[in-house]
């Protein structure tokens, strides 16, 4: 639907709704790049310019955007103002908060593998901010919850998705039992947590670097009512970017004392939280590379299959902490990551000098 929809008539929806100010005599209507989903993206380059969404509208949730921008508007926390929505077709309209990203900023500065310096320290700071703002608040009553039924069904893309369809090795009963133990782990960990709103792609690509230099978030029309370590990992831990690791524990350290300070950990869930935190890294990475590698295979989108072993590495690197999740390791490491190494994907980013621990 989305490819389908005329210029013209996106123009007509933006001329209607544009804010009062706004004039686009010459403005031309740009395609961008998309997000891992079904929405198109398009930038009017009008005076001032505004970013133009379309997608199918049974599988876009417009609603669930507009009530996350809201909810997050109301605890301070940067996001697009929306200025029009169109259930009907599947269209919005948004301010436009330009095009760098987290993860642009610190790779025009940095490098992307290991972000370092005083701006990715103060801008790490300022994401770590809005997080504690995201979490402030009491569940709205339309916000789903983070069930065990979804965090199963996400861990269950990881042996469809990534060890049968992308790298031919289908799991036999013995294995199944292996990643069925290692799942209910998984889940009652993340079940056990305080439960937080939780933007569920809080990463490098979701926060945008505003004009006056702060963060901003977008892509929150999946976000639940879930683990409150979810979007800690999901920046610490981030699946396009490795953060120092020494970085990573240290605030995570930090976060256990501000958490318990703050009276939202009691003394037993300050000792369990680092496990929290590892422990959620995992289910979101091992649900990562079932999607990565659905994007490619089902949706045409091969392009993520570039961050495959960055993803895989923090799998690694946590299960082998655990003994609880040594049989798990092991399949990791000789079953999966030799079929892996024959990947294109894998070997271009061993050429480029990275390797994986296991």
């Amino acid at each position: 639907m989305p490819a389908a929809t005329p210029p013209e008539t996106l123009r007509d929806f933006a001329r209607r709704y544009a804010p009062a100010a706004t004039t686009d005599r010459g403005a031309e209507l740009i395609p961008l790049a998309g997000d891992a989903g079904l929405r198109r993206y398009y930038r009017l380059t009008s005076a001032p310019p505004l970013i133009l969404v379309a997608a199918p509208p049974k599988q876009a949730k417009m609603l669930e955007f507009v009530q996350v921008a809201d909810y997050l508007h109301s605890a301070q926390v940067r996001v697009p103002h929306t200025y029009a929505v169109d259930f009907a077709r599947g269209f919005l309209l948004l301010e436009d908060l330009g095009d760098l990203s987290l993860q642009a900023q610190l790779s025009k500065q940095d490098g992307p593998d290991q972000p370092n310096g005083q701006d990715a320290a103060r801008l790490y700071a300022a994401a770590l901010h809005l997080l504690e703002r995201m979490q402030r608040g009491t569940r709205p009553d339309w916000l789903p919850a983070y069930s065990a039924a979804l965090l199963q069904q996400e861990l269950q893309l990881f042996p469809e998705w990534f060890a049968a369809k992308l790298l031919g090795i289908t799991p036999d009963a013995a294995t199944q039992r292996t990643l069925d133990a290692a799942f209910a782990l998984l889940i009652k960990s993340a079940l056990e947590q305080p439960q937080v709103f939780v933007h569920r792609d809080f990463h490098c690509r979701n926060l945008m670097v505003t004009g006056d230099g702060q963060l901003a978030t977008i892509d929150f029309q999946d976000a639940v009512w879930g683990p409150l370590t979810y979007d800690l990992v999901s920046l610490c831990r981030d699946c396009y970017l490795r953060w120092p690791p020494q970085q990573v524990a240290e605030t995570i350290q930090q976060q256990t004392a501000r958490l318990r300070e703050q009276g939202r950990l009691s003394a037993a869930q300050q000792a369990d939280f680092p496990r929290w935190v590892d422990w959620m890294g995992l289910q979101r990475h091992l649900k990562v590379l079932g999607i990565f590698a659905r994007l490619s295979l089902r949706d045409g989108k091969p392009q993520y299959l570039a961050d495959l072993p960055l993803v895989l590495r923090y799998c690694l690197e946590t299960a082998a902490r655990y003994p609880p999740l040594a049989a798990l390791h092991r399949f990791l490491a000789e079953g999966l990551v030799p079929a892996a190494q024959q990947q294109p994907w894998y070997r271009d980013w061993q050429n480029a000098g990275q390797t994986l621990d296991f």
